[in-house]
């Protein structure tokens, strides 16, 4: 007759395999402020904590603190934060399958956050009052986008009347929530920040929970 093996045995391995899914996960960390050698951070869209060198935030460890930047490390893999500017850390992210995201406002009252369009890194803002996704020539041409071929159209600015090009984007994506065919514009101006316009943001509802933006995804 063969022994019974232990229960240990067979949980070990299960306990193991979810240690290494939670560590694959990437962290969305944001930089709000400093306390001396202490770092003021954000993690995944929760409350700002104060941490010290050494310590952890979630699977978040302070590394150090100089001026307005911060160097952080998950899972082995250390970066740099910048004051008020999101980043992605440790692991090879999450699915795309999620349909809630939110996201903290910065110190200057902004609604900022990492992305993708079309698979590609890019840095968004919330901008309400933008009809469309917008983006910069320069940030198109830097995630492959030939926006050239399509029809160009004349767009009104602060410093006039300009030229832009309205395209359509495969896919849009903010933190584990992805969404398809999504218009666009392209204007010629530079940019700071892609903004993330109605085109995106209809598809949700909308809620604001203090200094945090909540979007639901409705279809």
């Amino acid at each position: 007759m063969r022994p019974k093996r232990p229960l240990l045995a067979f949980l070990l391995p299960l306990a193991m395999a979810a240690g290494l899914a939670t560590s694959a996960r990437a962290e969305s960390v944001m930089l709000t402020g400093t306390i001396g050698n202490r770092a003021i951070l954000i993690v995944d869209g929760g409350a700002p904590r104060t941490v010290a060198p050494g310590d952890k935030l979630g699977s978040v460890k302070l590394v150090s603190v100089q001026g307005d930047q911060a160097v952080v490390e998950v899972g082995g893999q250390r970066t740099t934060l910048r004051m008020d500017q999101p980043a992605s850390v440790g692991g090879g992210g999450s699915g795309a399958n999620g349909s809630r995201i939110v996201l903290p406002a910065n110190s200057g009252g902004h609604f900022v956050t990492l992305g993708a369009i079309n698979g590609r890194s890019v840095s968004f803002m919330v901008d309400t009052g933008a009809t469309l996704v917008s983006l910069s020539a320069a940030d198109a041409l830097r995630i492959g986008l030939d926006y050239k071929k399509s029809s160009p159209v004349q767009i009104s600015t602060a410093n006039g009347v300009g030229q832009a090009y309205r395209v359509r984007l495969n896919s849009v994506r903010v933190g584990d929530v992805e969404v398809y065919d999504v218009d666009a514009l392209v204007s010629e101006q530079p940019m700071p920040y892609i903004l993330l316009g109605n085109s995106f943001i209809s598809r949700f509802s909308m809620q604001r929970e203090g200094d945090q933006m909540v979007l639901q995804k409705r279809f």
